[in-house]
């Protein structure tokens, strides 16, 4: 099977700064596979590389066997693409906004009406074809933007933070919609700084920190990676000077496989749950450490992205921009 994208070396500089570094990829056609990583860590800038905004400053990427550089036009009339920053005119109905669309592409009359009516009912937009888009809610705006890029009937879709500034019940629907497309055997590749998105919805995910890669896999063999659940222990503030000595007691336990030092506390990676705890209690007691609190948990995405950046993502949702 050959490749949908195929990334080799890719690197982009601006003067002195280095936005991506060396990234090389693969991407299977039909797979949804995200670019997770923190806001400057380089995804947008791939992105723009693979939709032939960007030129690399070095290396090579291909998508579906064309060269991005070499053969800009035929990459760009094989994909979609739906940016961070919405393009919404909000005094046009979002008919309007897909005719429009469809005058540009130079698609004829009847097909692009065609066109227009399967995806208005694929975003869920029928009822509302005809609305001004100032009446539309956020998860409304996403839809209409997806429908936007999926217009030229693309193989491969770009989606820029899908998800950014919705409410909870757009966030899932806009997931649905991205997993039908998928169905249709439709390639898609995201951006996001979401763990719980990227754990949902990804098939295959590449972390990005500071313009590299630092590792590629699917969510389940990520975590499996890890090799251990999650012991994270923290201490009262008075407690913090007797650390150092427990984090040595617990790095005797046979069972520990990691231990990191966090703010207040420890996060332990062990083998054996059931024998984690009282050991790890006995030691504190040993030392006359107080603990404040203890929690076991199985391998996550962020335990993931901490093991290989060394640093935690921030990627909570933020307040939606609009309902």
């Amino acid at each position: 099977m050959n490749p949908a994208i195929e990334v080799k070396n890719l690197g982009k500089t601006y003067g002195s700064v280095t936005a991506i570094d060396d990234l090389s990829l693969t991407i299977n056609p039909g797979e949804i596979f995200g670019l997770l990583g923190p806001n400057g860590a380089g995804k947008s800038t791939t992105l723009r590389i693979l939709i032939t905004v960007l030129k690399p400053t070095s290396g090579t990427a291909t998508v579906l066997g064309h060269d991005v550089v070499e053969e800009p036009d035929t990459v760009r009339s094989l994909i979609g693409y739906v940016p961070q920053e919405r393009a919404i005119d909000r005094f046009l109905t979002g008919r309007e906004h897909l005719q429009l669309l469809g005058d540009l592409y130079h698609l004829p009359k009847a097909q692009a009406t065609q066109r227009i009516q399967e995806l208005l009912k694929l975003v869920d937009l029928e009822e509302h074809a005809d609305r001004t888009a100032k009446t539309y809610s956020g998860g409304m705006k996403r839809k209409l933007d997806i429908a936007c890029g999926l217009l030229p009937n693309p193989k491969i879709v770009f989606l820029d933070e899908p998800t950014l500034g919705l409410d909870v019940h757009s966030r899932l629907r806009i997931w649905d919609h991205i997993r039908q497309l998928r169905k249709q055997g439709i390639t898609i590749v995201m951006t996001t700084n979401y763990l719980e998105e990227a754990d949902q919805l990804c098939d295959r995910l590449a972390i990005i920190d500071q313009g590299k890669i630092k590792v590629i896999g699917t969510p389940k063999e990520l975590k499996a990676g890890l090799g251990g659940d999650s012991l994270s222990l923290t201490v009262k503030e008075s407690q913090l000077d007797k650390l150092d000595r427990l984090s040595e007691g617990v790095k005797t336990l046979s069972f520990v496989r990691n231990i990191r030092t966090i703010d207040n506390g420890l996060d332990i990676r062990v083998e054996s749950p059931e024998k984690s705890l009282p050991a790890v209690l006995e030691v504190a007691n040993r030392i006359d450490c107080q603990v404040d609190g203890i929690e076991y948990h199985r391998p996550r995405l962020d335990d993931v992205f901490v093991s290989f950046t060394g640093h935690a993502l921030k990627g909570e949702y933020p307040d939606p921009v609009e309902e």
